[in-house]
């Protein structure tokens, strides 16, 4: 059973849509293959947000610091050792296919997913984001940013890039809340295509057009 509803996927700044699709591993581990990263010995965790090493250490890797204020929520701003970069010099010196780890995570989707062609689960993972019109949110991109549709998408994203034997079971919630009319046809081909394979889908939904199309 699948449940893919509009919950959140992330509430701090450590957790970004490549960390959620689980596809940053295989990428992590596509850099540290290069032979500039071999030189240099220059490991997969290097390549981390997560881990001292490669990251800023100003602000951890998110590229952000926060700014606490009395009575109001917290605010971000670009941080000042790094500009954002999120990695040290060194780290972003390793190219793949051209393109530094900060390329990877801040391009959007769509001009980036050749670069992974033929990876075992980047590839099919980003395929998927792009199916469900998702092709313009960057991997790098803050979880806690995205609306509750986009987290939606993104979940089923994840969901369509596992193995299915045409038996799982999904549960959606509202699925065209706040999509545009192009983006919703999208979504409506993706269930179709799943419930096609053999599974099932329930959807709750109040929108009568989508209910129609359906």
């Amino acid at each position: 059973v699948i449940q893919v509803n509009q919950a959140p996927i992330g509430k701090t700044p450590r957790s970004t849509v490549v960390s959620y699709l689980e596809i940053f591993d295989e990428i992590r581990m596509l850099f540290s293959k290069t032979d500039t990263a071999k030189q240099m010995k220059i490991g997969a965790s290097s390549f981390s947000m997560n881990v001292k090493g490669g990251r800023c250490e100003c602000c951890q890797g998110t590229g952000l610091q926060k700014i606490e204020l009395n009575y109001l929520p917290n605010s971000y701003i670009t941080c000042p050792e790094c500009g954002g970069k999120r990695f040290n010099e060194r780290v972003l010196s390793v190219k793949y296919c051209g393109k530094t780890i900060r390329d990877i995570l801040e391009t959007p989707i769509d001009n980036i997913i050749d670069v992974f062609k033929g990876t075992k689960k980047v590839y099919p993972t980003l395929d998927s984001m792009i199916e469900l019109g998702l092709g313009y949110l960057k991997l790098g991109q803050m979880s806690m940013n995205l609306s509750g549709g986009e987290a939606q998408r993104v979940k089923l994203a994840k969901a369509l890039s596992s193995s299915s034997n045409g038996r799982n079971l999904y549960i959606l919630d509202e699925p065209s809340i706040g999509l545009h009319q192009r983006d919703n046809a999208k979504l409506l081909s993706t269930l179709k295509n799943l419930r096609d394979l053999g599974n099932t889908l329930i959807v709750v939904e109040h929108d009568e057009d989508t209910m129609r199309e359906s």
